[in-house]
């Protein structure tokens, strides 16, 4: 053994005996509680490592969250809401809100189709003089029309009018007329007419020629009053441009006869057109005069004229 071991040995024997090892008990107390600090120490490194792990995740894995939808998939509506109920007190619940329609702003009330751009014909109560056309200056002959109250239409087989029921006012002239190509005053008329504007109540014109339409589909022909012995008239509707809102052309046709009641040769042509505009129907019945027959151009004129008026008046 070399001096330097020796040296070592004898040092640690020194130090030993200088320190006090304590009796068994003390040196196996402190073994117990050294142990049960290593076991305290390792569930708690366990503990930590645990909850290292759920941060992990929670770190590492992706929140959920709602996905939006993509552009232009519609958004799901809502479920209406049931209409509140009165409370308790009596008072009325608020009304619900209606859903306003798309393309409209909020505060403006539907129309309906009809509805826009012109106002609807109202129903007047009275027929002034200015409601009644004027004849063009190449067919006026210096005779002024003159108000009558007469029939506005001819017979057709006898004939009722269930509308007649439905009238608020009517007013009826008679209008003498000249063709254009003929002289004017101090000569014989051409024409004359029975004009005739009638008021129905609301939503009742309408029916007067509907019942004027079967009227004359139903009498085809009937014997009327001649010049000396009854005439056989045929009566048939007539395709009409439209005048007003909805009109009816017909025509009345017989043997024209001399003044010894014998024929002629030639027909007598009457032409009778009812035009309706809102509640109201203007009539024009070509009499003639002397044996002429009506004019379908001059009728036409002269109903576009009628309508003209009717529709300034009524504005």
């Amino acid at each position: 053994m070399s001096r330097e071991l020796s040296e070592l040995y004898r040092s640690l024997a020194a130090d030993a005996d200088a320190r006090d090892l304590g009796v068994p008990e003390v040196l196996r107390h402190q073994a117990d509680r050294r142990a049960r600090l290593r076991v305290a120490g390792s569930t708690l490194a366990v503990a930590l490592v645990v909850v290292g792990v759920a941060v992990g995740t929670q770190v590492v894995a992706p929140q959920s969250a709602t996905v939006p939808s993509p552009a232009g998939t519609p958004t799901p509506p809502a479920p209406p809401s049931a209409s509140p109920s009165p409370s308790v007190t009596g008072g009325s619940a608020s009304p619900p809100v209606s859903p306003i329609p798309p393309g409209r702003s909020p505060g403006t009330t539907a129309t309906s189709p009809g509805a826009l751009g012109a106002a609807q014909p109202r129903t007047p109560t009275g027929i002034p003089d200015r409601a009644f056309f004027r004849l063009a200056a190449a067919n006026q002959i210096g005779i002024a029309p003159e108000f009558r109250d007469v029939e506005v239409l001819p017979d057709l087989c006898g004939a009722r009018y269930s509308s007649e029921g439905a009238i608020v006012q009517r007013r009826t002239r008679n209008v003498v007329y000249k063709l254009p190509q003929n002289p004017g005053a101090g000569h014989v008329p051409d024409g004359t007419y029975t004009h005739s504007i009638t008021i129905y109540r609301a939503g009742r014109a309408d029916d007067l020629l509907d019942e004027l339409r079967r009227a004359v589909r139903d009498c085809p022909q009937q014997e009327r009053p001649g010049d000396s012995a009854p005439v056989l008239s045929r009566q048939r509707l007539l395709t009409d441009t439209r005048y007003g809102d909805e009109s009816v052309l017909f025509e009345m046709r017989r043997p024209d006869q001399d003044v010894n009641g014998d024929p002629t040769g030639v027909e007598d042509v009457r032409l009778i057109r009812a035009i309706r505009v809102g509640d109201v129907v203007t009539i024009l019945w070509e009499q003639g005069w002397e044996n002429t027959s009506s004019q379908r151009a001059q009728v036409d004129a002269d109903s576009a004229r009628a309508v003209a008026a009717v529709k300034v008046w009524l504005g």
